[in-house]
């Protein structure tokens, strides 16, 4: 059966002007943060090593490990708060709906008893707490009049909640049962992040005016604040305290995060700034940080990971990074090691190394979005939603010169011939679009709606399916094709067709959830009834050796068949990705890779049918 041995993770999901939460595990390296609907465990010391909770029925915001990091309690933009087990099978406590709106930050208490969650109420309350084994009510939280970005819970008794947000307050409350007990104004913009102190003798506020200030963690009165010169210059979006409380780490929108020593009268002086390595946008502005035991880690607003060691900040750090949004296609390229690119929608391509994961994205000159991609040894072809189709030379993890080619219509599928890869053929609505190197050879108009293409190796035959289901042969002759043959046996529009390595064979995939797989000589059916999946076939991929076909659906399953034996001979990997399977490729005979919604890749190794 097939194991899964990699994940290389997605990256959080940011916006631009709110800080993103991520939270460390209280005993081990592990850190939390959410993409879309799923909650991540990534592990810092081993970056591969990643679970995933996907069962959020709303994109997820926040989620935190309890104090004693047996449970994790994750909520969503709906308002509901969900806590499950942090092992295993991530089975589900208890499920509860806290606020009417989009929740921002939630914490638990020192003694794992009560949570407290601050968001956005629609009107209603916009601060909760409650026992988090029956959901009861722990106090009232009055004195918001607008959305609460964070709440913290003091994590030594007395107990106290801090709760900071967009009416520039910072309140604090006594209890439990929790009352207000005071409020502050000192800032004059939202107040994005609130954090006590290990020791619970203090807390820091931090806020879109470029202050932070340090308040008493046990009246709630101010003490100090950060001294500003050489302070932030633009947004703070989070602070996060080091385990002796002594230092405490801020990220900004200025690109930078700083670690500041905090003397016992509440100033904080800067040690030093740490600057991370980018592409120099926008998406360089940090966003969130996190300082779990010897990890300074800071999260920009492209999603990239940046970890610091703390015992030696001046050591270069480590980057990791991956996609945000749904990866929509995967090539392997034989160079040495072997490298998987991966590319997603909003125009990210990234370079993967099996065993290693994560070594660099790949910057091209033109950040357009993307929807197909192929690839050759040292050549990228895309093509995305302007109706160009770029060809991208690549030196190392650097793109050369680009070439790109206006053919007037929206490429749908895009197919290049390996051993020639001056041809490509691009399939728009109408017909299809013959290129050679960056030239239009020919436009050709074939008279039905073109859904997906082919091309052999060697540049001499093609396969075009049509919205009708039917699989029409084409010889290539020069620039112009000679149709051979029409092949009827799929009951839906055709999405996917590929030739076997050895070109003996092709397999094609439908809409209506079956694939076949054809003998190319005497254009028979050579594996029926391939018919397993529950939706939409969105990809497919042969084995190196031609014996084995892999198909990937929207029903988030991956089936691999062997050619040589009935379809009911079948491994399966269920739920491979959250939200539809979008990529397959295989490296070798016994591994996969897979790409989907979720934003992640996986490899898979099979063991032998």
């Amino acid at each position: 059966m097939p194991r899964l041995s990699e994940t290389y993770a997605c990256v959080p999901s940011t916006e631009r002007g709110r800080g993103v939460l991520i939270s460390g595990h209280p005993k081990t390296n592990s850190i939390l943060y959410t993409n879309n609907r799923s909650v991540l465990i990534l592990n810092l010391d081993n970056p591969l090593d990643v679970s995933v909770y996907g069962d959020h029925a709303y994109q997820a915001t926040v989620a935190r490990f309890s104090p004693n990091g047996e449970w994790i309690a994750s909520a969503d933009v709906s308002g509901t708060v969900r806590i499950w087990g942090a092992y295993n099978d991530h089975v589900l406590k208890k499920e509860f709906k806290v606020l009417a709106g989009r929740i921002d930050d939630l914490q638990w208490s020192p003694d794992g008893l009560r949570i407290v969650a601050s968001g956005d109420g629609k009107g209603k309350s916009l601060v909760r707490a409650f026992m988090w084994d029956s959901g009861t009510n722990v106090g009232e939280f009055d004195g918001h009049s607008r959305r609460v970005l964070s709440c913290a819970f003091k994590p030594t008794r007395p107990f106290r909640i801090v709760t900071c947000g967009e009416d520039f307050l910072v309140n604090f409350y006594e209890g439990p049962p929790f009352r207000f007990k005071l409020s502050h104004r000192n800032h004059s913009n939202f107040v994005n992040c609130a954090r006590f102190s290990p020791d619970g003798s203090k807390f820091i506020t931090v806020s879109s005016d470029k202050k932070g200030i340090l308040f008493d963690g046990k009246t709630g009165e101010k003490i100090g604040e950060l001294l500003s010169d050489n302070g932030h210059k633009g947004s703070i979006y989070a602070a996060s305290w080091s385990p002796d409380g002594k230092q405490v780490l801020t990220v900004s929108a200025d690109k930078t995060a700083k670690v500041w020593e905090i003397s016992d009268d509440g100033t904080g002086n800067l040690k030093k700034t740490l600057t991370c390595s980018g592409s120099g946008g926008v998406d360089d502005m940090l966003v969130g940080c996190l300082w779990q035991n010897d990890h300074l880690v800071t999260v920009s607003l492209g999603g990239t990971f940046t970890i610091f060691l703390a015992s030696d900040l001046d050591k270069t750090p480590l980057q990791i990074s991956g996609h945000m949004k749904n990866v929509s296609s995967l090539a392997v390229l034989n160079s040495i090691p072997k490298s998987i690119i991966s590319c997603s929608y909003d125009g990210l391509i990234v370079r993967w190394i099996q065993g290693i994961g994560y070594s660099g994205k790949i910057q091209r000159k033109e950040n357009s979005q993307i929807k197909c991609l192929a690839a050759v040894e040292e050549e990228i072809v895309t093509s995305g939603f302007d109706n160009k189709i770029w060809r991208v030379h690549l030196h190392g993890d650097q793109c050369a010169d680009s070439d790109s080619i206006d053919i007037g219509n929206q490429p749908k599928d895009l197919s290049l011939a390996l051993q020639s890869p001056e041809l490509t053929l691009v399939t728009v609505d109408s017909g299809v679009v013959m290129l050679r190197g960056s030239k239009v050879v020919s436009t050709i108009s074939l008279g039905f709606t073109v859904t997906a293409s082919a091309v052999t190796p060697d540049g001499t035959e093609a396969i075009i399916g049509g919205q009708d289901g039917k699989l029409h042969i084409f010889t290539i002759m020069g620039d112009t094709l000679a149709e051979e043959a029409v092949l009827e046996r799929h009951r839906g529009p055709v999405t996917v067709i590929r030739y076997s390595p050895d070109v003996s064979m092709f397999a094609s995939g439908d809409a209506n959830r079956e694939a076949v797989v054809w003998d190319r000589i005497s254009r028979e059916v050579k594996v029926k009834n391939m018919l397993y999946h529950t939706a939409r076939i969105n990809c497919l991929a042969w084995s190196p050796n031609s014996s084995m076909v892999a198909t990937g659906s929207l029903d988030t399953c991956v089936i691999i068949y062997d050619v040589d034996k009935p379809a009911s001979n079948r491994m399966t990997i269920k739920g491979a990705h959250l939200g539809g399977v979008y990529g397959l490729a295989f490296t070798d005979e016994h591994s996969v890779v897979s790409s989907g919604e979720d934003a992640c890749v996986r490899v898979w190794t099979l063991s032998p049918l």
